[in-house]
């Protein structure tokens, strides 16, 4: 596991925009497997600054992780919004290529199985990732066990609260899910996972030098292969 500390998150976030960016010239049609929160925002943003000097995104396909249920892809606060409002929208991808799962499915058990399909069917090269305070990463939760594919899950209280900031109050704040299972996760031949502010240190100490346990799903990226945790200095202050 590779760890790369800086100052603060404009270094972390135009050093991880600079990886995303080597894999999308190194391959013909690189996927990029996406993530959503307040941390992705900055890495966003090099990335449609990096687009106005010239990359070009029309050979890339993107996967997100989760989406909220219950929440239409218009809705302000669904994340097939935060996308295109942060990323797809400022450049050139092609929206057939971007791939968010379903939240207000009718039938969410089939959707779930068809977001497999579309996940078996476009190897992830790079997975951009976040992480709970709790330590979950997509919103694959702390529990007893974990699911390995594409399924719904109850958000947990402490979930829910981080999240209210996005919404009116806590009351908003859908308490399902629908997210990329672990395994579908682990499967991605290149990891980053980003961490910023002193909330985050303990969840990025304790998946980093702890027990894998399914009670901190980000512990299980320790036994991937080809994974960068980037940092600023205070979610590092613990390692």
């Amino acid at each position: 596991m590779n760890i790369r500390v800086f100052p603060d998150q404009l270094g972390a976030s135009i050093y991880a925009a600079a990886l995303i960016e080597a894999t999308m010239t190194r391959l013909e049609s690189p996927v990029l497997g996406l993530a959503t929160g307040g941390t992705m925002t900055p890495v966003y943003r090099q990335l449609v600054d990096f687009h106005k000097r010239g990359l070009s995104f029309a050979h890339v396909t993107t996967i997100n992780l989760d989406e909220y249920i219950g929440l239409s892809p218009e809705h302000p606060n669904s994340y097939r919004a935060f996308m295109n409002e942060n990323l797809f929208r400022h450049v050139d991808v092609d929206p057939a290529r971007t791939y968010v799962p379903s939240g207000n499915a009718t039938d969410l058990e089939k959707a779930c199985a068809d977001y497999d399909v579309i996940i078996r069917s476009n190897p992830v090269d790079l997975q951009l990732l976040g992480i709970g305070v709790n330590g979950h990463i997509g919103f694959n939760e702390p529990a007893s066990g974990l699911k390995s594919n594409t399924h719904v899950v109850e958000l947990t209280e402490e979930t829910i609260r981080e999240n209210a900031r996005f919404f009116e109050d806590t009351e908003s704040v859908p308490t399902k899910a629908i997210t990329v299972g672990l395994q579908s996760i682990l499967l991605a031949k290149q990891i980053l996972l980003l961490a910023f502010g002193e909330k985050k240190a303990q969840a990025v100490r304790d998946s980093v030098r702890g027990d894998i346990s399914t009670s901190l799903p980000a512990s299980f990226l320790q036994v991937h292969p080809n994974v960068t945790l980037i940092l600023d200095e205070a979610a590092a202050a613990l390692l």
